[in-house]
């Protein structure tokens, strides 16, 4: 499947960086429960998001071989005080700045050790986008602000939480997502307010920008695939395509004016509920 560009990833990254800050330094209540994330509070959120974000970024900028411990990593807890507004923007922002700095100087192909099998720098430009776009939607919603994404980001994060589903089934033996197999059924994401993502004109599945953006995942005997592409299904999930990410992640409810679900619901909710990082 065709990703975005290292460089892509890399604005994304500083991108949803500022943005997030944008939250924290909103006048937020730092102490707020976040719903999505209801064991985290917003200031929570946004250290686990940085600590991340400086994990990433020593494992590349070393080319770690093996996992790094999160104790060898400088400022990984963030700010020694709670609610310093400041302090907190602060570190965040340098943590975003040693991310992107060391996926620039790296490159996409530089060798470095993931926990997908995907042993270069470009797994994390990519990971590390998509967690921040997901995450910053989590504090966005805690606050109350509004949340939106570019759509080739929005479709490579629907992409790379396939892929990573992908993963867990080849090896994870013992992921809920083998729960999924059974007799053959499919849902349908369909995206409203936008033509195929990946190219003008017609993608690679020959769908018309006019038909919008769709990905057609597969539930059988021998587990779950999926394309690009539109197909009567036996779930539609369907809204603008930044709703159908979040609810797709499991950060919008399914009954949210915002989505449109056509078809068998348990289908869908039964995915929801199975189908996760491992």
């Amino acid at each position: 499947m065709t990703r975005l560009t290292h460089d892509r990833y890399c604005q994304e990254i500083a991108h949803q960086t500022g943005q997030l800050r944008t939250v924290v330094t909103s006048g937020a209540d730092l102490s707020r429960t976040v719903p999505t994330t209801p064991e985290w509070s917003l200031e929570d959120l946004v250290r686990h998001v940085g600590g991340a974000l400086r994990w990433a970024a020593l494992m590349v900028r070393t080319g770690a071989e093996d996992e790094v411990p999160e104790e060898r990593v400088p400022g990984f807890d963030g700010p020694g005080a709670r609610g310093d507004r400041g302090a907190l923007d602060a570190w965040l922002a340098e943590s975003g700045e040693l991310i992107v700095g060391a996926l620039r100087d790296a490159g996409p192909d530089a060798r470095v050790w993931s926990w997908a099998g995907i042993p270069d720098a470009g797994f994390w430009a990519r990971r590390m986008t998509h967690e921040l776009i997901v995450h910053r939607a989590d504090a966005a919603l805690a606050a109350g602000l509004p949340f939106e994404v570019a759509p080739d980001a929005a479709a490579d994060a629907v992409d790379e939480w396939l892929e990573i589903v992908e993963w867990a089934q080849r090896t994870q033996p013992e992921d809920e997502v083998h729960e999924l197999r059974g007799p053959r059924r499919t849902l349908h994401l369909h995206a409203t307010d936008t033509g195929p993502v990946e190219t003008a004109g017609r993608d690679e599945t020959g769908v018309a920008p006019a038909e919008g953006w769709g990905r057609l995942i597969e539930l059988t005997e021998d587990g779950v695939s999926w394309r690009r592409g539109h197909e009567e299904a036996t779930v539609t999930l369907r809204g603008p395509l930044t709703a159908v990410l979040l609810a797709f992640y499991r950060r919008l409810p399914l009954d949210s004016p915002e989505v449109e679900v056509l078809g068998e619901r348990e289908v869908l909710e039964s995915w929801l509920e199975r189908a996760t990082f491992g």
